[in-house]
């Protein structure tokens, strides 16, 4: 969104009309932006993943307590499990859950 310099009015868009280039126009004062048909990119930068740590580490994990949960991944049926408020205080816990199966170890959650 654009709005005139002049007047603060939101701009139009006009298409391209012959040998006229696309523009914004405002239109309430005589305010015209012409569009350069052409888009430079001056650089490119790659975008770095960031690592995103887990909200509990396997040490807050190994003394909390058991249930009888079924792990998605491998089917095992128990796994160790903590609860926080994530969300606002109506919404319900979440429930994070770790797989005991020790060739497993997947971590998923229940909201």
């Amino acid at each position: 969104m654009e709005f005139c310099p002049t007047c603060g009015m939101l701009l139009q868009y006009a298409l391209p009309h012959l040998d006229r280039p696309a523009r914004f126009f405002c239109p309430t004062c005589p305010y015209v932006c012409h569009i350069e048909s052409k888009v430079k990119i001056k650089r490119r930068q790659r975008l770095v993943k960031k690592v995103i740590e887990p909200i509990f580490s396997k040490d807050d994990m190994k003394n909390g307590p058991t249930t009888e949960a079924t792990c998605p991944n491998c089917g095992f049926g128990k796994a160790v499990f903590q609860q926080i408020q994530i969300r606002s205080a109506d919404e319900p816990m979440s429930t994070f859950y770790w797989c005991l199966n020790e060739k497993c170890g997947h971590q998923w959650r229940e909201d």
